[in-house]
């Protein structure tokens, strides 16, 4: 996938802040776990056991809309993102809230945000990863759904790799392992994320 003219000017003049996982070697099984994980092409559609499961969805994806509208003014853009965030969470096992708030410390919600060190996209994942565990085109990282399904399965091989602790898997996922700056940021903006009817 190309990136259109515009893209490039936006993602060269809105530079992002963040840092940038490390390429490590991984183990044929998990390089295969990984690359099985993100080649499913599942949409990003919603099922509920209960009537109850699907209004609570409803009412938090009516509240996140109203908190990411000064971020994102367009509400279909808005309304998929949420729905995406929602589907890719799940299938992680992760907790929105959190990746919502990693997402608004790694890019600010901007959808072709680049860093300094050159990861892309709204979960600002490293180009490496296409080569790793897909077909190589860093291109693709530009791709909403794309690019959230990568920094969730990302997170999730991170948090597995530190037995749970989200505090080293986040630094890990920045780069900075084992320092507190980046984890603390991610956690406060997460608080602005929280919806307590909302059973992650």
């Amino acid at each position: 996938m190309s990136m259109p003219v515009a893209g490039i000017a936006l993602s060269l003049s809105e530079q992002s802040r963040a840092g940038s996982q490390l390429e490590e070697p991984l183990a044929d099984s998990v390089r295969t776990a990984l690359s099985s994980a993100i080649a499913q092409q599942a949409p990003p559609v919603p099922e509920f056991s209960d009537t109850a499961s699907h209004m609570a969805y409803l009412r938090w994806l009516a509240t996140m809309a109203q908190r990411l509208q000064p971020k994102m003014p367009d509400r279909d853009s808005r309304i998929e993102f949420l729905r995406t965030i929602w589907y890719e969470t799940r299938r992680a096992g992760l907790d929105a809230s959190l990746v919502l708030g990693l997402v608004q410390v790694e890019s600010n919600f901007r959808k072709f945000a680049v860093s300094s060190v050159g990861a892309r996209g709204y979960m600002q994942v490293m180009p490496f990863w296409t080569r790793t565990i897909g077909n190589g085109d860093a291109g693709v990282l530009f791709h909403m759904q794309t690019n959230l399904r990568f920094g969730c399965v990302i997170l999730r091989h991170y948090l597995d790799r530190e037995r749970g602790d989200l505090f080293m898997a986040l630094g890990r996922y920045n780069g900075s392992r084992g320092r507190a700056p980046y984890p603390d940021a991610v956690f406060a903006a997460q608080s602005r994320w929280k919806f307590a009817d909302f059973a992650p």
